[in-house]
């Protein structure tokens, strides 16, 4: 993916589904998107947290319950009864790879719906305790939602979902700077702004986007104005 394919302007989502700070942020990030969508476009990246070597399992990572108890109380976000029995037993592998290819999958389908594919999955996880690596809960999510499943797990079968989450860590890193979950920007053209993100109440992040269209109006005025 190429930041060039953006529409002018978009507001990009940077996170990884096996992140607990963006389950914090879902439903807030939900929320500014369902605030703001008529006027300017969404869509979701994926970051890649748990590659590599550290696409291991859980047990591996013992901070995880204080950080989610840290999460819970700042952001009210709930870890589902399921997940919590997951990480208790410790052996289920975060790969963030699967995980962004099953975000790549459904967003393929629909595009605009892209903020609401990243909370599906990151309710299938910390919800339900369902593994991102296993193709039957993309394909559940897709059906759920309307989708044709058997697209999407073709998708997953045939490596084009697993190549498309690849350009996504490539766009995000590389192109975009993005070294931390959730992070929001606010791209057009060559410009990239960092908004705020967990924590940040919704008129504040209304405001800070009403910032950004109205001087993104004024400059368009005044390049009419030297015509």
């Amino acid at each position: 993916m190429d930041r060039s394919r953006f529409p002018t302007p978009t507001v990009v989502y940077v996170m990884d589904a096996y992140c607990g700070w963006c389950w914090g942020f879902s439903e807030r990030m939900r929320a500014f998107e369902a605030a703001n969508r008529h006027r300017v476009a969404f869509t979701v990246l994926s970051g890649g947290l748990f590659v590599g070597a550290r696409a291991t399992a859980i047990a591996n990572y013992p901070h995880i319950p204080e950080a989610n108890d840290r999460i819970a109380r700042l952001t009210g976000a709930v870890f589902g009864e399921r997940y919590r029995a997951l990480l208790q037993a410790g052996t289920m592998v975060m790969d963030s790879l699967d995980a962004a290819a099953g975000l790549a999958a459904l967003r393929a389908l629909a595009p605009e719906r892209a903020v609401h594919w990243a909370h599906e999955l990151q309710a299938a996880f910390y919800g339900q305790g369902l593994s991102l690596s296993e193709p039957t809960t993309i394909a559940a999510i897709a059906k759920a939602n309307g989708l044709d499943e058997a697209l999407v797990l073709r998708h997953l079968a045939d490596g084009s979902a697993r190549a498309l989450a690849a350009a996504d860590f490539d766009l995000a890193h590389r192109q975009l700077g993005a070294s931390a979950y959730p992070t929001l920007l606010f791209l057009e053209g060559d410009r990239v702004h960092q908004l705020p993100a967990t924590g940040t109440a919704l008129p504040v992040l209304n405001r800070k986007l009403d910032e950004l269209l109205g001087q993104r109006v004024a400059t368009l005025a005044g390049k009419l104005a030297r015509v």
